[in-house]
């Protein structure tokens, strides 16, 4: 696919109200599947925990950044990254949700 002429991935999922997102388990060595609510900019995708560090699947990523990813109809996998709180990434995270979700329900 020539991604210059398509929306590339994952923004043609920006919409999704959902991913899911699948860990290696820190202490099993199992794959651990969740479903969250992300935002996309720059060709990245932001989750956040509520629970920041104390969530099970940031600890896992903690542990092991090997990660995949299910959006859309589309399955990758990939390298994750803890935002450090206070930066300018973090900010952009809580930014994005909020655009995203503040009407939701939840």
């Amino acid at each position: 696919m020539n991604l210059s002429s398509a929306q590339r991935w994952p923004a043609r999922w920006a919409a999704e109200p959902f991913l899911y997102l699948t860990t290696i388990g820190r202490r099993t060595g199992r794959q651990h599947r969740i479903e969250i609510w992300f935002a996309v900019h720059d060709e990245r995708l932001y989750l956040m925990s509520g629970g920041r560090d104390r969530a099970d699947w940031v600890r896992n990523i903690n542990s092991d950044q090997r990660v995949t990813v299910e959006l859309g109809d589309e399955t990758h996998a990939g390298v994750a990254h803890i935002v450090e709180a206070g930066t300018a990434d973090d900010q952009r995270a809580r930014e994005l949700l909020v655009a995203k979700y503040a009407d939701s329900e939840d």
